[in-house]
Parts: C-alpha cells; structure tokens; sequence
C-alpha cells in the first residue's frame, strides 16, 4: 500500500461495469467480494479494491470520512 492509496478511495471512481462511475470506496461489499473470489484487475484499480475489501470487512471503512471531506 501506498501512503496516497487511502486518499485514491475517495477520489477514483470504478470505471466500468455496473457501478461505473461510482467512488471506490462507496462500492458495496459484496462488489468487492465478487472481484476478491474471481480476481482483482492488475494495476492500481486492484490494488485499491483490494485495499477496499479489507477496510470494509474490518469494519475500518469510517477511517476515510475525515479524507472524504477534503
């Protein structure tokens, strides 16, 4: 992870599929289960999904409101 990931959440959006335009850390968790169970995409997309599902499924998620207001 990189220091600037956390800031990424809440300023790339998802770029396709059903929830394109959508900012990745607004994606249901069951979005990024599927993408954990069939394959995160390479690169940095992943990377944040990846990041996404752990914050989401410790309960970590509150942790970007303060970068939210920004």
């Amino acid at each position: 992870m990189e220091a600037e990931d956390l800031q990424r959440l809440v300023t790339v959006s998802m770029p396709y599929g059903k929830y394109q335009g959508r900012l990745i850390a607004d994606l249901p968790g069951a979005c990024l289960a599927w993408f954990a169970r069939k394959g995160f995409p390479p690169g940095q997309l992943g990377r944040l999904l990846a990041l996404m599902l752990e914050l989401d499924h410790n309960g970590l998620s509150p942790l970007l409101d303060p970068l939210r207001r920004r």
